[in-house]
């Protein structure tokens, strides 16, 4: 009898690049997730209008609300937010943000989420990731520090501006969430394992099913929230082998 070897090969990456290997994927749990706990942007796309679900990103770190028994975002830490608000009413002219004495370029009055973003991240003790920008385009922007300065109490950035038009315009910038220790204790402060899936579900859904990975290998630079294997409190899972 003549036998031909076979080979094979596997794809880890499809939908899920944070994924370091399949080992363990077989223990993943069949959970519930509380979709109104989830934000638009870090945790989930708008669809279009011509497609209306929307899809939670997989990898997302969860735990467990012990008085719904529903699944969250996990909150070991709390990420430092600030506004940026444009006032006045400008009609021309520039802003510039300064963090720890790096200064960006300048950044339209008018400009959006998106390019406030990539200035603060072209600064070099900003990293991709370590900031998350969102707002309507001349703001308010809200901007969330992680990444790097995941949990961190963040010095408050400094604004310039350069603005014309309007009636006396300037930026103002406040700290509406300090960066910290967890301050959650409904069992979201206690890391479960990560969504293991993207999850469709449409405008106005409270809840869906989901699987939940409890065992395997990650590579967090990938995942979609900026998460800190460090950062985990006892008694949360911790049958994970993490790659930075």
């Amino acid at each position: 009898m003549d036998i031909q070897p076979y080979t094979t090969t596997e794809t880890l990456a499809v939908g899920r690049p944070w994924l370091m290997s399949m080992l363990g994927i077989e223990t993943n749990q069949s959970i519930t997730l509380d979709l109104t706990a989830f934000d638009q942007n870090l945790h989930w796309a708008e669809a279009s209008k011509y497609q209306p679900e929307r899809k939670l990103k997989s990898g997302i770190p969860l735990g467990k609300n012990t008085s719904t028994g529903l699944y969250e975002p996990y909150a070991a830490v709390t990420n430092e937010v600030q506004s940026v608000t444009v006032t006045g009413s400008p009609t021309g002219g520039t802003f510039t943000l300064t963090w720890n004495g790096q200064t960006t370029a300048a950044i339209a009055y008018n400009a959006t989420a998106a390019t406030v973003q990539a200035a603060l991240v072209a600064l070099p003790n900003i990293n991709p990731g370590d900031v998350t920008v969102t707002g309507n385009a001349g703001g308010p922007y809200s901007v969330t520090f992680a990444g790097q300065y995941l949990g961190d109490n963040v010095a408050q950035m400094t604004a310039t501006a350069s603005l014309t038009g309007g009636s006396t315009p300037g930026v103002t910038v406040a700290t509406t969430t300090a960066g910290g220790t967890a301050t959650a204790s409904d069992g979201t402060q206690l890391f479960a394992g990560f969504l293991f899936t993207e999850v469709s579900f449409y405008p106005g859904s409270a809840k869906a099913a989901a699987p939940l990975m409890v065992h395997g290998q990650i590579d967090v630079a990938k995942l979609p929230v900026a998460f800190d294997p460090k950062d985990i409190p006892a008694g949360s899972n911790t049958q994970f082998i993490y790659k930075v």
